[in-house]
């Protein structure tokens, strides 16, 4: 969470305002962005979409993609970033869907998380980071800051 006052500057210069998507975190990045005073000037707006239903009425994921990749995959991150962008004023969207445990399925290991980044522009990327069965609440934190991370880099390479 080391990051975010770094966040609140850097959107400051360029001007840019974040949203995000998240399933299994629940909503602890949108909180641990809006933890500092003046979080007002960057964070527009935070989706939970906890169900696919969610994902799909709020997002605009599409079911065919829930259907052939999943709940948690990278494409599936992509779009929720992507409906997060075009459902807000963010220049950034960060997305999380995941297994936070505990158990995972039968085609995905507990602590498996996908991250999606989208820009305004209509550039995206997406990761999956592997955190292990290390616990629910540790799953949730790690991927948490992992988000963090990512909102600050990007940030970086717009400066």
């Amino acid at each position: 969470m080391s990051h975010i006052k770094e966040i609140l500057k850097l959107s400051q210069k360029i001007g840019w305002r974040i949203s995000t998507a998240e399933s299994c975190t629940g909503g602890l990045i949108s909180s641990a962005l809006t933890s500092i005073p003046g979080s007002s000037v960057f964070y527009d707006r935070g989706f939970i979409t906890y169900s696919n239903d969610a994902k799909i009425n709020m997002l605009g994921v599409s079911r065919s993609s829930l259907t052939t990749f999943g709940a948690v995959s990278e494409q599936v991150a992509i779009e929720m970033a992507d409906g997060s962008i075009k459902n807000s004023l963010a220049d950034l969207a960060l997305s999380v869907t995941g297994i936070a445990g505990p158990g995972g399925s039968d085609y995905k290991e507990e602590g498996t998380v996908c991250f999606g980044l989208a820009l305004k522009d209509g550039s995206s990327f997406s990761k999956t980071k592997f955190f292990g069965a290390i616990g629910r609440d540790n799953v949730r934190n790690e991927a948490t800051n992992y988000a963090i991370k990512l909102i600050f880099e990007k940030l970086s390479q717009n400066t």
